[in-house]
């Protein structure tokens, strides 16, 4: 193929590698930054060696490889598009230093997909490391649309101009000024980040580095390769299993949801039988696991939304730990001694299980630069009480193995190498943290009743049984929200109708008389049944979930009304409907459950002695509607994470745009205070389950505008709690009020100004 403004080498009677030096020279002798003259190296390659893309990738500090300059494949990858350590077929030829020649690279078991760089339809690549004194500094990549196996004579070619290009990498002349980080390391320095899970610590760095490279790819002996996986895969699963005796991870919460939800994964059959058909096509067992993990991650990263985010992260997790077990690879994280006491763990990218590998004991701080407050990760960190930020853009090229570092995950920021001044403020902020934990346990028994007599009842969210000891844990005075999904997530088919009744049932007991709010199935989204078939969509956030399935799908909803029945029998019982977007879907709903009561009665089984049926809150248009549906509802209850993204069309999930809204801004404040006002003018109860309700400074705020509910995490009740006891409803209410009718933007922090003036426990 003839590139315009290029002489083919066919035409040309001077040998292509002096065609491609002489042009080096002139490149380097011209005027420009050093992002200019790579953009110009890649060109003039592609041309004399009539290839369709040639491409740069240099190394860095972490061992990972960015794309630097590309003619041929999407502009906008550069310097976007990484690879990890030993990932792809770019980062084999770097991590191993040897050259890869492949006529149909997507074909190879190391081949890692990258849909944002175009280079599905290039078939041929052949790649050579760009070395110096033996120090790999980066690959140098040619591609053509044609299958074929580059001559001795392109290898010989590209190899002489990797050296070149070396040459000038060490020399400066291409290092990219402008685009590479170049940080002295001695200095102090700040990386603003997004709080994971909350907390301070103070400690030294250690690098996360899981993992594996594959170097043996064919079989020998494929029934002894199998024999290997098969070890392989149970002892993984061993592993798994003993996550939950882990001290910290015994107790309730939703990390114990994370980790089923992740072992399932573990155990899914099909996931198996493509690790076997990979074996049995001729690979090693190491090879076979990167071929499966490489064409699923493919798949996923074709789903562009959270949920397939954070189960390819799973995956990644999974697949990097059965390779280390099949390299028998001992890691820092498996000798405690490697570890200083104080360890802040740094990672571009980290899954459930693997920060489970490291001793909590020795193990202070968390830094993962792709990460969120939603992210698995994120859930057992918080489970295990260790402060985590996400987010923190280029942390893994600006630490060195030993520096000083302090993890703010109250505020997001990492500080690098600190002063001693720095150091001895946040050493006094974690003692005064210490203190605060003491206090809050001390409320437990304590009422919520502010200064001014007013009392508000504080939930908890819940989904699983093991959640329920958090009722009495956190002196909470109910359940305000089970997720009743997690039980069929959980599930390898559809729970019958007396398991889920048998679940219910316990969960009830176990909350020893306080009132429990069990949430109707909320299936679609972000959360899949892998039994069940769900049509593919675009926005499935707001797509066919919850009661719309329900609706359509009226023998699943029925069967879940029928055992919270059963189970309630004699008992009150609350049901709440998700995703209610308008009032007369709570007539269907209303009808279905008179009919299931019907049928329970005739057939002798005892009911409940109270029943109350409610519905969420979270798709705006019915705020609209609300003097309609109030006829039709025991209670209410605001999903606020779900009602504040679709209020403000932002993804929470999505760490570009999750950041960019306040929910304490006139808009939702004015949604929530007309709702608070028609509830109360139809005498209907109100809560609000959601982050929102978890923070002191957003629960005061609420508190204000009439919410007298609050559902939350466990370990936010001690913390809204000690707010509400300081608190005088009163003046915060006329506060609020004036702000929201002045529509003033910057109501949080007046919010803040006004409780340290009155001395409000935030």
């Amino acid at each position: 193929m003839q590139r315009r403004g290029d002489e083919p080498r066919a035409l040309t009677s001077e040998p292509a590698l002096r065609v491609i030096m002489r042009r080096l020279r002139e490149i380097m002798s011209q005027p420009g930054d050093g992002q200019e003259r790579l953009n110009k190296i890649v060109k003039q390659i592609a041309g004399v060696m009539v290839a369709e893309v040639c491409s740069i990738y240099l190394k860095r500090q972490d061992g990972s490889l960015e794309l630097f300059a590309s003619e041929g494949l999407n502009p906008n990858a550069v310097h976007v598009v990484r690879m990890k350590r030993g990932e792809g077929l770019v980062g084999r030829c770097a991590e191993l230093n040897i050259t890869v020649n492949e006529p149909e690279a997507s074909s190879h078991p190391s081949f890692s997909y990258r849909p944002e760089t175009g280079e599905e339809i290039y078939h041929s690549l052949l790649a050579v490391p760009i070395a110096r004194s033996g120090q790999v500094l980066g690959v140098l990549v040619v591609q053509n649309r044609t299958q074929k196996e580059y001559s001795d004579e392109d290898v010989e070619v590209l190899q002489a101009t990797a050296m070149v290009v070396a040459e000038h990498l060490v020399s400066g002349a291409v290092a990219g000024a402008g685009t590479a980080i170049e940080i002295e390391r001695s200095l102090s320095t700040v990386i603003q980040g997004e709080r994971m899970a909350e907390g301070i610590a103070l400690g030294h760095v250690v690098l996360h580095e899981p993992r594996i490279v594959v170097t043996h790819l064919m079989a020998e002996d494929p029934a002894a390769e199998l024999l290997r996986l098969e070890t392989a895969v149970a002892s993984l699963r061993a592993s798994l299993d003993e996550m939950f005796d882990h001290e910290h991870l015994s107790a309730a919460g939703e990390h114990r949801d994370v980790l089923e939800a992740y072992r399932m994964f573990a155990h899914d059959k099909g996931w198996e039988r493509r690790l076997r058909e990979a074996v049995d096509g001729g690979l090693t067992a190491e090879a076979a696991v990167e071929r499966v993990q490489n064409s699923t991650r493919a798949r996923m990263l074709r789903q562009n939304d959270a949920y397939w985010r954070e189960r390819q992260r799973d995956l990644d997790d999974l697949s990097d730990r059965l390779l280390r077990i099949l390299a028998g690879r001992i890691t820092s994280a498996d000798e405690p001694s490697a570890l200083p006491p104080d360890t802040i763990l740094v990672a571009r990218t980290m899954g459930p299980a693997e920060l489970l590998d490291y001793d909590r004991r020795r193990l202070r701080g968390l830094i993962v630069e792709d990460g969120s407050g939603q992210s698995h990760v994120a859930i057992v960190a918080k489970a295990l009480g260790i402060a985590a930020v996400g987010q923190a853009r280029g942390i893994v090229e600006r630490v060195s193995a030993g520096d000083a570092a302090i993890v703010d995950a109250m505020s997001g920021q990492v500080h690098l190498r600190p002063s001693s001044d720095v150091i001895a403020a946040y050493s006094d902020k974690v003692r005064f943290l210490a203190r605060r934990q003491r206090q809050y346990r001390a409320l437990r028994d304590v009422p919520a009743v502010t200064r001014d007599g007013v009392k508000v009842n504080l939930n908890i969210n819940a989904g699983l049984l093991v959640d329920m000891p958090h009722l009495k844990d956190a002196g909470a005075d109910g359940v305000g929200l089970f997720r009743t999904e997690l039980l069929f997530m959980l599930s390898n088919s559809l729970p019958k109708v007396e398991r889920q009744a048998d679940s219910y049932r316990a969960i009830l007991a176990r909350a020893d008389g306080r009132p429990v709010v069990f949430r109707t199935l909320d299936i679609g989204g972000d959360k899949v049944l892998h039994y069940l078939r769900q049509p593919k969509e675009e926005n499935p956030a707001m797509g066919w979930r919850a009661v719309r399935m329900g609706l359509d799908r009226p023998a699943l909803l029925r069967t879940q009304v029928r055992a919270l029945l059963r189970a309630a029998a004699g008992q009150e019982l609350r049901i709440m409907i998700p995703m209610v977007s308008s009032a007369s879907e709570m007539d269907a709903v209303h009808a279905l459950i008179s009919k299931e009561r019907e049928i329970l009665m005739q057939r002798g089984h005892e009911l409940p002695e109270k029943l109350l049926v409610g519905a969420m809150i979270e798709v705006p248009c019915l705020l609209f509607e609300l003097d309609e549906l109030m006829p039709r509802v025991d209670f209410v209850s605001v999903g606020s994470n779900d009602m504040m993204q679709f209020l403000f069309a932002a993804d929470r999930t999505n760490a570009r745009v999750g950041s960019r809204f306040d929910p304490l801004t006139p808009a939702p404040l004015r949604a929530l205070k007309m709702l608070a006002q028609t509830t109360q003018k139809h005498g209907v109860p109100l809560t609000l389950c959601g982050e929102m309700a978890g923070r002191p400074i957003e629960a005061m705020a609420l508190i204000a505008l009439g919410f007298r509910s609050l559902s939350m995490a466990p370990a936010s009740i001690g913390p809204v709690k000690s707010m509400i006891l300081s608190l005088d409803t009163t003046r915060v209410s006329k506060l609020v009020d004036e702000l929201v009718v002045a529509g003033v933007q910057n109501i949080r922090e007046h919010l803040d100004t006004f409780a340290k003036s009155e001395g409000v426990d935030v």
